[in-house]
């Protein structure tokens, strides 16, 4: 059926997909706004490794401050659209993302920033450790990269449990959050202070306080 520009227009603004697309979703839902949400929404789901491809240069740089200053993080999170940019749903994920950082710390976003100097040294320091424990040394090769990969997930942000459900990554976070909202989002960069980091102090849970200040 013929769907008129208003109706498109609106359905853009509700959801930030692509004009065309809009069209189509109207067309297959007969117009009807409510089911050509839900069509771009499916649609989203079935492509979303797709969208990982597409140019993000919008978004949001969002900070969290924890613990009455003690802890402060930055973090660029872009999408495709400053109308996603703006949302709410975009803008919780950014806020979580924040949190998260501050409580688990990583070192880099993803695997591919570490430093290879530093993964090779990781790996002599994990070789003489397997060693000094008695292992096979035809094994401990395996047993090197198996505990590399555990070195990734302690350090890389996409690779860690993300805080609020440790039954998902953060990879997985961001793949659901680009198939519901529609478009492409990449978490780009962040910088995280803690006071007195490098300084001789107490040891804090951070992760608890976190989780209490989310709980409540």
């Amino acid at each position: 059926m013929a769907v008129s520009a208003s109706a498109v227009k609106e359905l853009r603004e509700k959801t930030g997909a692509g004009m065309l697309d809009c069209k189509k979703a109207l067309e297959e839902a007969n117009g009807d706004i409510t089911k050509a949400i839900e069509v771009l929404r499916e649609k989203g789901l079935a492509a979303a490794a797709n969208k990982a491809g597409r140019v993000a240069t919008e978004g949001v740089v969002q900070s969290y401050i924890h613990g009455g200053g003690r802890i402060g993080v930055l973090v660029e999170i872009n999408c495709e659209t400053d109308f996603v940019g703006k949302t709410d749903q975009f803008k919780e994920f950014a806020r979580d993302i924040a949190m998260h950082i501050a409580a688990s710390n990583p070192r880099y976003v993803a695997r591919e920033e570490v430093p290879a100097e530093e993964i090779e040294k990781e790996k002599e320091i994990l070789k003489a450790q397997a060693l000094n424990e008695g292992k096979p040394e035809k094994i401990v090769e395996k047993m090197v990269e198996g505990r590399i990969g555990k070195y990734y997930e302690e350090f890389c942000l996409l690779e860690q449990s993300f805080i609020k459900d440790p039954d998902k990554t953060i990879a997985t976070l961001l793949k659901e959050k680009i198939s519901t909202i529609g478009e492409n989002i990449s978490i780009r960069r962040f910088v995280r202070y803690e006071l007195g980091e490098g300084m001789e102090k107490k040891v804090d849970n951070f992760v608890e306080e976190v989780m209490a200040q989310v709980k409540n």
